[in-house]
């Protein structure tokens, strides 16, 4: 293992953050402040609770989620796009780094941008709700999965992508719709029989149930299913992104 390589991707992607704060940490720490008052405030006053916790807390961990998938996607597929872009990509390729050595500094640092920037966000809803957290240690395991998985799919749509506008579409088109769908600000029992088992098509349905139960212990689906699915997308995004690696598919571009 060629650590010296990893901890040079990494640091270096890592030290974007610092150059880009004002996008990276303020934007979607202030735009999950406006939730808050738009749904907690206005729609909570008309939804007390939900399964018996009061509406503000009980979409915190939809919030989470949704900035952990959106960020984690997209600070990965940028993290890879832009040496494709800047051509830059022939060092890395060139030099003795593995595949999964690319992977993993790559990945970590996505990874590790979004759970810091959720954990920031989690900071931030104790001013608004009161929060509790029943099962801290599967709230961590359902973050670290999530993040690790959706940083996966990010860095396999970077090496997809070959402009900035299909870098976007994925993101705006695919998750943040599956996101908001898939229960964040609303329990799916709550919808028509028929709806129901529509949503349950939705794979983030089971990440927002899975996460959700760790902070309250209730959910839509059981929380071993969950878990099980989040492991079901790290093993195939792993998959995936291992074989455009090794095929070189699309990084020359």
């Amino acid at each position: 293992m060629n650590w010296h390589a990893v901890r040079a991707i990494y640091f270096f992607e890592m030290a974007r953050t610092k150059r880009t704060l004002l996008q990276s940490v303020l934007a979607p720490v202030i735009t999950t402040s406006l939730y808050f008052v738009v749904f907690g405030a206005a729609i909570g006053a008309r939804i007390p609770e939900v399964e018996g916790v009061s509406y503000g807390a009980f979409i915190v961990p939809g919030l989470i989620m949704l900035n952990l998938l959106t960020q984690s996607v997209s600070n990965a597929s940028f993290g890879i796009f832009f040496p494709k872009f800047s051509r830059t990509i022939y060092e890395i390729l060139s030099a003795p780094v593995s595949h999964f050595e690319i992977v993993l500094s790559y990945v970590g640092a996505a990874a590790t941008k979004a759970i810091l920037l959720s954990l920031i966000i989690l900071a931030t809803a104790t001013f608004f709700v009161p929060l509790r957290i029943e099962h801290p240690l599967w709230m961590i395991g359902f973050l670290l999965l999530t993040a690790l998985s959706f940083s996966l799919l990010g860095f396999i749509l970077g090496i997809w992508a070959d402009n900035f506008e299909k870098l976007q579409l994925v993101p705006l088109l695919i998750i943040t719709p599956l996101t908001f769908l898939g229960g964040s600000f609303y329990s799916i029992d709550m919808l028509p029989e028929a709806w129901r088992t529509l949503s349950l098509f939705n794979p983030v349905v089971y990440l927002v149930s899975g996460f959700r139960w760790s902070f309250y212990g209730t959910a839509d689906v059981a929380v071993g299913v969950s878990l099980a699915m989040a492991l079901l997308f790290l093993a195939v995004f792993v998959a995936v992104a291992t074989w455009m690696l090794k095929t070189g598919y699309r990084l020359k571009a």
